[in-house]
């Protein structure tokens, strides 16, 4: 069978390029911070061990007053694109809003 020109490495990046962008963390981390948001195991699963804990502390001194924030991180998550929010918060590492 006949190529017509195209080696097989192009055609798999052309393939591979018709393929939209998915993210592996997004919807974790979205419904941990909305479900789960008072342990903040949402910034624990993004790899932010020192805002998780910052986030427990408010919690427990706020007596559950300060776990509406990562709820709110959960829904904004949701409504990002995967490419965005792999870029903001995998590889640039922001920690907070």
């Amino acid at each position: 069978m006949e190529n017509y020109g195209y080696t097989k490495t192009e055609n798999m990046q052309n393939q591979q390029s018709n393929v939209p962008y998915r993210s592996e963390k997004k919807i974790p981390a979205a419904l941990l911070g909305i479900l789960v948001g008072w342990l903040a195991l949402n910034k624990f699963y993004l790899g932010y061990t020192k805002e998780g804990i910052i986030q427990l502390v408010l919690n427990v001194i706020t007596f559950g007053a300060a776990s509406v924030i990562p709820f709110i991180e959960g829904i904004l998550y949701l409504f990002m694109s995967d490419k965005q929010f792999d870029d903001t918060y995998v590889y640039e590492k922001k920690g907070w809003l």
